[in-house]
């Protein structure tokens, strides 16, 4: 890796509908502040399948070129680019990327959930939540002269649309009112778990006002006395939804970080294998409901009690105000584009 200015970043990520979107909008976050910066953005990779992923990129601006998987042609897409870093975000990528890139001069930032599969890097960033405190998995590859890591919330990456809104303009829990609840799962529902968990709310019984994000169009039904259940295509005001929200039912993914910048009561599930660290850490510190991987009976039984005490839906928002205060992504930008 040669020392120099970073003026040009790749940033390396995918989407889908079968991926999720979920790199790609922690990647818009960082590309937002580099942006902002004055540094070119270039994204590496495909999007298919999701036109709302397409349009994260689209109305930014950003350039999406397409990428080859194999390392050596990498290397030499992002040479003829003129990227003085690149930004890996995949879970799929070969584990000599990071260091073939490297080799060609490339400054290399790898975006991790806890094992960093194998890639070689200058920086590692791993958002999770208590991420400081846990050893990286071995065996890890790191280069000779020492890799830095950006561990744990400080460095979570929000987008601008989450980070311009304000947590005490949330409107306070009123005892009476019927909560209004937000169910999503990234921008794509990659799992296609919107249905089931709709109908887990259906099953409490209690009376609630009802928002689901989902790709796909289905009937929803009525939520207990508290009316019809909007069901609406994934969309740019996520954000605001959120914040409005009494309760929000999602996966353990990249969302819940904005929803704990905003201080937004969550109940949470896992669809992934690499959303279950996060999952474990947030449930276990009680920063958020947990109902396991399945909208079964337990799951239920924990989403009628959270619908039917305010209080309790807002201890868990309580908890998680204040664990990200949105300056992660200027953070890992100063990391990134520190002189070497």
């Amino acid at each position: 890796m040669t020392a120099g200015t970073v003026r040009r970043v790749g940033l390396r990520c995918d989407a889908g509908a079968e991926s999720g979107a979920g790199h790609l909008v922690r990647c818009v976050a960082l590309a937002e502040e580099l942006c902002a910066r004055g540094v070119e953005v270039v994204f590496l990779g495909e999007v298919r399948g999701s036109a709302w992923a397409r349009a994260q990129l689209r109305e930014r601006g950003l350039l999406l070129v397409p990428a080859p998987r194999e390392p050596a042609e990498q290397a030499a897409l992002v040479t003829g680019l003129g990227l003085d870093a690149v930004v890996l975000d995949s879970y799929v990528l070969p584990e000599k990327t990071g260091a073939v890139l490297r080799e060609a001069g490339v400054r290399v930032l790898a975006i991790v959930d806890g094992d960093p599969l194998g890639q070689e890097a200058d920086l590692y960033l791993d958002q999770n939540l208590g991420a400081e405190h846990r050893p990286f998995p071995t065996p890890l590859v790191v280069p000779a002269a020492g890799a830095e890591r950006l561990a744990g919330a400080r460095y979570v990456l929000l987008r601008d649309s989450v980070r311009r809104l304000r947590r005490d303009e949330r409107p306070a829990p009123r005892r009476g009112r019927v909560p209004r609840v937000l169910c999503f799962f990234g921008g794509t529902d990659s799992a296609g778990v919107a249905p089931a968990w709709t109908r887990a709310l259906m099953a409490t019984g209690r009376p609630f006002a009802g928002t689901v994000v989902s790709p796909v169009p289905f009937e929803a039904g009525h939520s207990g006395g508290g009316g019809p259940i909007e069901v609406i295509a994934p969309t740019d005001r996520l954000p605001e939804l959120m914040a409005g929200a009494d309760l929000v039912l999602t996966a353990a993914g990249s969302a819940v970080w904005e929803l704990l910048h905003l201080g937004v009561p969550t109940a949470l599930t896992w669809v992934a294998g690499n959303q279950l660290i996060g999952y474990e850490e947030l449930v276990g510190r009680g920063v958020a409901a947990g109902l396991g991987p399945e909208p079964g009976p337990e799951a239920v039984g924990v989403l009628a009690g959270l619908l039917a005490d305010p209080a309790a839906r807002e201890e868990h928002g309580r908890r998680g105000r204040g664990l990200v205060d949105g300056r992660g992504r200027e953070r890992v930008a100063d990391a990134l584009l520190a002189p070497r």
